[in-house]
């Protein structure tokens, strides 16, 4: 009896992947998959995230010009973000960065949020980057590193997903809006989030690169409710490419 109700639990959790979550978290863990990218030509820096989680874009991705971005996922930290952008300013590397944010990190809650869970990247100005995923992070997660990229996912399909992205960016070409989306599509082509999609959100930044005067911000995206998040995201960053190209 013991061996059927076993086997049940597991035909469940794989038919309902949502439903896997490591034990005692209060809610479900943000399963999140994501790219940080550099333009060398441009110098433009930037990033961008898709999830099974509304409104994505409000508290992983953390850009400023002239210093970098991050991301900060999985078991989620937010402080992670502005904390990491005030020591890129301070002058440190991304790999120092990741220590040093690790370390400092109290772990108020390691029963049920525990920083062993958490994932982040951090991505320098110039396109030098640094990525963590914890030991606890929900299963599959992990990092890859490409040339001027890191992508980074938990709960996903599997390896394929960050394989893919990477490979994405690296052979697209045009703007880096649109090596970004390639990724994220590409990332979603090979399984993705096991939970599904709800949102996404880019954002890129260069000292004066925006519209108007002393604007930072590139571009800044979101979708934070959608059955289909790239497929709009997709359409809102080929509209700007093409208004760009206008002026």
């Amino acid at each position: 009896m013991r061996t059927r109700l076993a086997l049940g639990a597991l035909i469940f959790a794989f038919i309902h992947p949502q439903s896997i979550q490591p034990p005692n978290l209060p809610f479900p863990p943000v399963a999140t998959f994501s790219i940080l990218g550099y333009d060398p030509a441009t110098g433009e820096v930037g990033g961008a995230v898709q999830s099974r989680v509304f409104s994505v874009g409000n508290g992983v991705l953390w850009a400023e010009a002239d210093a970098g971005i991050a991301a900060t996922q999985a078991i989620v930290d937010v402080s992670y973000g502005p904390k990491s952008l005030a020591l890129l300013r301070a002058g440190m590397t991304p790999a120092a960065i990741v220590k040093a944010v690790l370390e400092s990190d109290p772990d108020p809650r390691p029963a049920d949020w525990t920083k062993e869970g958490r994932q982040f990247a951090v991505m320098d100005a110039r396109g030098n980057y640094a990525a963590y995923t914890g030991p606890k992070a929900t299963t599959w997660a992990g990092n890859k590193g490409g040339k001027f990229c890191t992508a980074q996912g938990n709960i996903l399909a599997g390896e394929g997903v960050v394989n893919g992205m990477v490979d994405a960016f690296e052979k697209g070409d045009g703007h880096l809006s649109m090596r970004l989306m390639a990724a994220l599509d590409a990332g979603q082509a090979a399984g993705g989030d096991k939970r599904g999609m709800q949102s996404a959100a880019m954002v890129i930044v260069k000292k004066n690169g925006g519209v108007w005067l002393n604007n930072d911000v590139v571009l800044r995206l979101q979708v934070d409710d959608s059955e289909e998040p790239l497929k709009e995201l997709r359409r809102v960053v080929e509209k700007w490419n093409a208004q760009r190209r206008r002026r």
